[in-house]
This record gives C-alpha cells, sequence and structure tokens, in this order.
C-alpha cells in the first residue's frame, strides 16, 4: 500500500472521476490496476477494466469492474465502445499501442494518465493531439508532502476496509528468480511477494 497505494490515491485524486463518468483501468490487475478499479467503483464510476487472461478478468470484476475486456483480442476497442461509447478517463498502465488505442476511445473532455509501460514504451501521445480532440494528459508532479498524504490515505482506506490490495502469490526468497519469472511473462494477479522469513 506504501508505493502502489500511494500511486493510485494520487492517480484518482489527479483524475477525479465523477458518479456516471467511464474509466477505463489498463492492466486492471497489476498492483496499481487492482486499487484503480476499486477507488474509480468507490467515486461511482463505470469501470471497464482491460486485462489478458480470464482470471485477471474475472478478479477486476471481484473488485468493481462492469466491463471486462481482453486487450489481447484484435478490435478489443469495438468491444469497449459498443459498451460504453467513449471514455472518461484513461489509466495507462500498460504504453505502446494498448495506450495510443485507449487514447482514442477518449471523447472530448476526457482525461488520460499514464502510469506504466507494461508494454516496454510509454504511449507517447502529443500534447498536439490531445490539444485537438479536447483530451487532458495529466500528469502528476506532487511534492514530497503531497506523496506523504497519498500514502496516509490509501493506509487509511486500507485499514478501513475500503480498499484492499491483492497479494497474488507469495515465493520464498531463495525462489526469488522464479517471482521475477511469473512477473516477467504476466502470470502474476496483484502483488508478488517474497517471504524472507527463515
Amino acid at each position: 500500500m506504501l508505493a502502489d497505494g500511494r500511486t493510485a490515491t494520487m492517480l484518482i485524486s489527479a483524475a477525479a472521476p465523477r458518479p456516471g463518468e467511464r474509466v477505463l483501468v489498463e492492466a486492471a490487475a497489476g498492483g496499481v490496476g487492482t486499487l484503480l478499479v476499486q477507488l474509480a467503483r468507490a467515486a461511482g464510476a463505470t469501470v471497464v477494466a482491460l486485462a489478458g487472461e480470464s482470471r485477471k478478468r474475472a478478479l477486476a470484476r471481484e473488485l468493481g469492474a462492469e466491463i471486462l475486456v481482453d486487450y489481447r483480442e484484435p478490435g478489443w476497442e469495438k468491444r469497449v465502445a459498443e459498451a460504453v461509447g467513449s471514455v472518461d478517463v484513461v489509466f495507462d498502465g500498460v504504453g505502446g499501442e494498448a495506450g495510443r488505442t485507449a487514447f482514442r476511445l477518449l471523447g472530448a473532455g476526457g482525461r488520460m494518465l499514464s502510469f506504466g509501460l507494461a508494454s516496454g514504451e510509454w504511449a507517447g501521445i502529443e500534447e498536439v493531439a490531445s490539444a485537438e480532440r479536447g483530451v487532458t494528459l495529466v500528469a502528476p508532479r506532487p511534492g514530497p508532502a503531497e506523496l506523504r498524504a497519498h500514502a496516509e490515505s490509501a493506509l487509511a482506506e486500507a485499514a478501513a476496509g475500503r480498499l484492499r490490495p491483492v497479494i497474488g502469490q507469495c515465493f520464498p526468497l531463495d525462489r526469488a528468480a522464479d517471482a521475477h519469472a511469473a512477473i516477467e511473462t504476466r502470470a502474476t494477479l496483484g502483488k508478488t511477494l517474497l517471504d524472507v522469513t527463515p
């Protein structure tokens, strides 16, 4: 919660989704993604979750996502458009072509926040392209005090039972290489922990 929780609460605060808005969360079964799904739903938004495997989409549904889409299927953006039309907020944790495609789903007044590059590259949306479409590229740059406040907020929400971190798998320290391999092949849900107890 200290790292991903702080990131997720900072992103939600910057995007400020309103009740009834449509929020697209990429990598919805990852550490930050699982928290964004919960926070966006708690704000009253309709959550569109992008995730690759059926078990990842099932987790996103359990956390509050209403529209579940496999971004590996060609034309996934059409499924999103058919379900909700345009979207108001994109949380881009993948970057690359997925991020660029998600950007095209934003309507006028939409907000895009990029926080990860699971694809290996940023989405690289140009300011001119976003301005032409009436979309704001939001890039929070909090100082130390704001970062601390976001971490405290995330911890308070978790302590109150309103925000649940997802620990998908735990490896003993001597299997750290296996943990890294699982992460690299995207076989993980939520966070992966290393158990350092002897």
